[in-house]
């Protein structure tokens, strides 16, 4: 057991060193595949950080985005930046983020949503996130556009709203990956 524990905060409410280990920590757990845009996309929300005493060794976050889903638009948690350093993964902290992290969305939103990566999808399904069956879009400067390359990677949590999981479900539009 380990002397682990998980912290919320908003984006304003982090001192610059915590945001610069966050950061690193995710470029780290992504191996290099963390782009600025991708951080960018983390901030805004709440955080969820694991911290072994001053070293961080979890991050995700919440942020609200809108979603367009049979016709009307809603209110989304969207979760993002979801890392465990990877000496310290299989002990719960994972679990401990998202626990946190889906109360919020549970409390504070018409749904949650996220884009999972296929080795973190089993992760999603057994806490209760649905795959969306439908396909998926982004509303766009210039209009309504599929996003068929994220089919099958989309995750929701239900929260106020019924969804038809197999309607379709667009996102509003933002730089880099839209999901």
């Amino acid at each position: 057991m380990t002397d682990a524990h998980t912290h919320l905060a908003h984006t304003a409410e982090l001192d610059a060193r915590t945001r610069a280990a966050a950061k690193a920590l995710l470029h780290d757990v992504f191996e290099g595949d963390m782009t600025e845009e991708d951080w960018d996309h983390a901030l805004g929300g709440v955080h969820a950080l694991v911290w072994e005493g001053d070293e961080l060794i979890g991050h995700a976050s919440v942020v609200q985005r809108q979603m367009l889903h049979a016709g009307r638009p809603l209110r989304c948690g969207y979760v993002e930046g979801v890392g465990v350093r990877a000496d310290r993964r299989g002990r719960g902290h994972g679990a401990a983020m998202m626990t946190a992290l889906e109360r919020i969305v549970r409390t504070a939103y018409d749904l949650g949503a996220l884009s999972a990566s296929e080795d973190a999808a089993a992760f999603y399904a057994a806490r209760g996130w649905h795959l969306w069956q439908g396909p998926s879009a982004v509303l766009s400067p210039t209009g309504l556009h599929p996003t068929k390359e994220e089919d099958g990677a989309i995750y929701v949590l239900q929260a106020s709203v019924p969804l038809d999981l197999t309607g379709q479900l667009a996102c509003d539009w933002r730089s880099g990956d839209v999901w």
